[in-house]
């Protein structure tokens, strides 16, 4: 699908830049990141990393569009966002690349070994990063000793060990 199906289909719209609706979607992806992060891999839990270190990303493609003045209703139309609006030929086939393993673990049932999900979830983990680097106005985070660091979810051990003690005071 390109960028003018998806316009004719009216999976795309042209929105007024909502700041508000693009921090709360960054600290999502953010958040969502961390979960994936503290979710212990094993052969249960891989489709559940994938799904939420995916979410992740579609979030902070979601925030992109906005920054943009676009509101994508359909994930497919995310990498002609990329590769025609962007100009980001690279990220977009990594993406659908992305997307379409997404697809087969969530629709289809496909199993993905503990070996694939680190790969998968490392491809994902990489294409967020070029995104915060290449588009740091996605870059909402309130930690002041390193946003970049915290919305890409990279943890100092302390921060990590803080993390999981909270955690477990919740519970």
């Amino acid at each position: 699908m390109d960028w003018n199906e998806c316009n004719f289909k009216k999976l795309v719209k042209n929105i007024k830049k909502d700041t508000e609706l693009i921090k709360s979607l960054s600290e999502s992806s953010y958040n969502k990141l961390t979960s994936e992060e503290l979710l212990t891999l094993n052969e249960t839990t891989c489709s559940s990393k994938i799904s939420l270190a995916y979410d992740s990303l579609r979030e902070l493609l979601e925030a992109l569009a906005l920054e943009q003045g676009y509101k994508i209703y359909n994930h497919e139309c995310y990498t002609p966002f990329l590769k025609e609006i962007l100009k980001e030929v690279f990220l977009s086939d990594e993406f659908d690349e992305i997307r379409k393993i997404r697809n087969q673990v969530n629709y289809y049932a496909k199993k993905i070994n503990i070996e694939e999900t680190n790969d998968i979830i490392l491809k994902i983990k990489e294409l967020r990063n070029n995104l915060i680097n290449k588009y740091p106005t996605l870059n909402f985070s309130s930690d002041q000793n390193g946003p970049i660091r915290k919305l890409i979810g990279i943890l100092t051990k302390e921060e990590a060990d803080e993390l999981k003690k909270n955690i477990k005071n919740i519970k």
